[in-house]
């Protein structure tokens, strides 16, 4: 199998995928990210990496579908996509001084089979304790309304922490790419 998709409508995900040098397509796979009662930060990753990559297989039915979700988690309050300026400064007011683990959920589904392999990256990402002028002025800046914990670790964001633990630096971007490489391998697929 030959063909790849993407499973998402994340820019940053696919400019990701794009340093394989390798053809996909890409798309949004239109999945409801409410968390479930009692799901635990590493269920909810799971289930919708696995969903994503579900729901555009039934579009492909003959690839390979990368399905990813990126969610964290910081004084046992999930920390996802802010949407707009205020909550954006809240969820940094939120993460001042704290560590915040963020996991990435990357799912490889082969819509032929039905099977697929998941893995799931933490992040450890150690925020410096942030005053009001600092948070209002790097939301207005880099508007990281659809940044999981109001951070863009690849951009500006980078200035508002202490430290960033993770086996894979790309995971904390959306798609962790060493872990997707093995996947990828793994199924046949040969990587330059």
């Amino acid at each position: 199998m030959s063909r790849l998709v993407l499973a998402s409508s994340s820019l940053y995900r696919r400019q990701l995928l794009e340093r394989f040098g390798l053809a996909f397509a890409v798309r949004s796979p239109d999945v409801d990210e409410t968390p479930q009662d009692q799901e635990g930060i590493a269920a909810y990753t799971r289930r919708l990496s696995i969903a994503k990559a579900q729901a555009v297989a039934k579009h492909y039915p003959a690839h390979l579908i990368i399905g990813s979700d990126l969610c964290g988690v910081c004084k046992d309050r999930f920390i996802g996509k802010p949407g707009n300026y205020d909550n954006a400064v809240q969820q940094l007011h939120h993460c001042s001084g704290q560590q915040v683990d963020f996991h990435t959920g990357v799912c490889l589904l082969d819509s032929r089979t039905g099977r697929h392999q998941y893995a799931d990256e933490i992040s450890q990402v150690h925020f410096r304790k942030l005053d009001d002028e600092t948070i209002c002025s790097y939301v207005r800046q880099d508007q990281p309304y659809h940044c999981a914990g109001s951070i863009r670790g690849e951009q500006l964001g980078i200035v508002l922490l202490d430290k960033i633990s993770s086996n894979d630096p790309t995971a904390l971007i959306g798609l962790p790419l060493i872990v997707l490489a093995r996947m990828l391998r793994h199924a046949g697929v040969s990587l330059p």
